[in-house]
């Protein structure tokens, strides 16, 4: 563009001049030639030819051509918003599919730590449901064998009373008692040993 304006204004200065120094030459007279009245047709034929030949330029070459590129970069810019307007959606579109990922990784994480709670507490109540009848299994049998064991040492604490009830009748009174007899003292002394326990 400014190539163009350069020659335009070369090509218009070098016609000025030639048609001056024609004009100097074929009047032979000193002065500036653009004063004198008789030069003026000259000047106004040369300025009209070369205003329509620098306007036929610039209306047929300049002209068309900084549209042409002014065109072209309005749909360049057009074209520039378009794609930052998708990629502008794209990326929003991008984002909350992002979110909504995010959000149904999370609920399933929540669920997952739910249902693993809900595993392990429904584990763990098994496990101390079966330990629960096991310490009752064992608990029982333990009662059991306490109550049998109860059963043999009353047997034979009461069979040794017997026998110490006899042996202290003998040794005491000069009394010899028969089993029957010490067993039903010592069952009459049990009960009221029990009695006043009760009390």
């Amino acid at each position: 563009m400014r190539r163009v304006h350069a020659w335009a204004s070369t090509a218009l200065i070098a016609v000025m001049a030639t048609a001056t120094s024609v004009a100097y030459a074929a009047g032979g007279e000193a002065g500036l030639p653009q004063l004198k009245v008789g030069t003026w047709p000259s000047q106004l034929f040369w300025l009209v030819v070369i205003f329509a030949i620098g306007y036929a330029f610039m209306a047929r070459v300049v002209t068309p051509r900084i549209g042409s590129v002014l065109e072209e970069r309005r749909t360049r810019l057009d074209e520039d918003l378009t794609r930052a307007h998708e990629a502008s959606a794209e990326a929003a579109q991008t984002r909350a599919d992002y979110e909504a990922s995010l959000d149904e990784a999370r609920n399933e994480a929540a669920e997952f730590a739910r249902s693993a709670a809900n595993e392990a507490q429904a584990k763990a109540d098994a496990a101390e449901k079966k330990a629960g009848k096991r310490m009752a299994t064992k608990v029982g049998k333990a009662e059991a064998a306490l109550a049998e064991a109860r059963s043999e040492a009353e047997g034979d604490l009461t069979s040794i009373a017997v026998e110490a009830a006899i042996d202290a009748a003998t040794q005491i009174a000069g009394v010899k008692a028969t089993k029957a007899e010490a067993g039903k003292a010592v069952k009459a002394v049990a009960k009221t040993i029990i009695a006043q326990e009760a009390v």
